[in-house]
C-alpha cells in the first residue's frame, strides 16, 4: 500500500501482510510499514536474509536496526492529526470531495480529459491530459498553471499530461484553485 494509505477504512484482518511506503499519507520517504499476522510469520520455503525475516524486527520490538527517527516521529504527529479530524472516515469523505471537484472539472472542460476509466478512477492521483484537439496547449497550460502556483502537476511518466495530487493533506480549496484555473485557462482558448 501506498497512496492510498489511511485515506480510506481497511478491514486490516482481510490480509495476511500488508506493506506499506509512508510517503504519501503517511509521513515523508524513509520509513515503511508491515502490519503482519503472527501465523505468517517463518512461513517462507527458503532461506531469507535475517533483515527479511520479520520474525526478526517483532522479536527486536521493530528495534533489528536503528529506525529512522525523524519520519517515524512525523508519521507519529500525522496519525494524530489523522485521528483529530475525525480519523479515516473524515479523510475518505474529503478524498471524495477533493476527487468530485476535480473530475468534475476535467469532464467537463473541453479541454481535458481523463486518463482512466471513471470506475477505475483513484482519489488521490488525478491523471488527465489535453483532449487530442488541444494537445499542443499541454506545455502552455503546464507554464499557465505554474505561474498561477500550480507546483508539481507535470503528468506522471506512463501517461504523460497532467497529475493532481490529492493526498489527505491537500485542501479543498487547493484542488478548487486548480480548478479555477483550468477554466480560466479554458476561457481563453
Amino acid at each position: 500500500m501506498s497512496s492510498d494509505i489511511f485515506s480510506r477504512p481497511l478491514d486490516v484482518a482481510k490480509y495476511g501482510l500488508i506493506y506499506g511506503g509512508a510517503q504519501k499519507n503517511l509521513s515523508m520517504a524513509g520509513v515503511t510499514f508491515v502490519i503482519v499476522k503472527e501465523e505468517q510469520l517463518g512461513k517462507v520455503n527458503r532461506p531469507i536474509p535475517t533483515m527479511l525475516d520479520y520474525r526478526t524486527h517483532v522479536d527486536k520490538g521493530s528495534m533489528f536496526n536503528t529506525p529512522p527517527v525523524v519520519p517515524i516521529y512525523c508519521a507519529l504527529q500525522n496519525l494524530k492529526w489523522i485521528k483529530a479530524q475525525g480519523g479515516v472516515e473524515e479523510m475518505e469523505r474529503r478524498a471524495k470531495a477533493r476527487a468530485e471537484l476535480l473530475y468534475g472539472e476535467i469532464d467537463r472542460n473541453k479541454l481535458f480529459c481523463g486518463t482512466a476509466k471513471e470506475e477505475d478512477r483513484s482519489l488521490m492521483n488525478i491523471c488527465f491530459v489535453m483532449k487530442e484537439e488541444y494537445k499542443e496547449l499541454e506545455a502552455e497550460f503546464q507554464q499557465y498553471a505554474a505561474a498561477a502556483g500550480m507546483q508539481g502537476i507535470k503528468g506522471h511518466r506512463s501517461v504523460g499530461g497532467f497529475r493532481a495530487s490529492c493526498y489527505n493533506a491537500m485542501s479543498i480549496e487547493g484542488v478548487q484553485a486548480l480548478v479555477n484555473c483550468m477554466k480560466e485557462f479554458e476561457a481563453k482558448h
